[in-house]
C-alpha cells in the first residue's frame, strides 16, 4: 500500500516565499517543494506513514508556519 500524500497550495505573507520554501524543504522534509507563480506562492507535495502523520504535519506544522497566510490540501486518493 502507498503512503499517504497529498499536494499543500501555499499562500505567503509578502516577501516570506524563500523563507517558508526553506522551513518546507529543511524543517518539515517535504517531498518537494517549489515557489510558484499564480493564485498560490508555493506547491509542496507531502507523505507520511499514517493519515494521521500526514495531518499533523499539514494541519498543525505547515498551516502554522511563520509566513504562512493559508493552505489548501488536496489528498490524493488514487494514483
Amino acid at each position: 500500500m502507498s503512503r499517504p500524500t497529498a499536494f499543500v497550495m501555499v499562500n505567503a505573507e509578502i516577501g516570506e516565499e524563500e523563507e517558508v520554501l526553506r522551513f518546507l524543504k529543511e524543517d518539515i522534509k517535504v517531498d518537494e517543494a517549489y515557489v510558484v507563480y499564480g493564485v498560490y506562492d508555493l506547491v509542496a507535495k507531502v507523505s507520511a506513514d499514517s493519515m494521521k502523520i500526514l495531518k499533523d504535519m499539514v494541519i498543525n506544522q505547515i498551516r502554522q508556519a511563520k509566513g504562512v497566510r493559508s493552505t489548501l490540501t488536496m489528498v490524493i486518493v488514487r494514483d
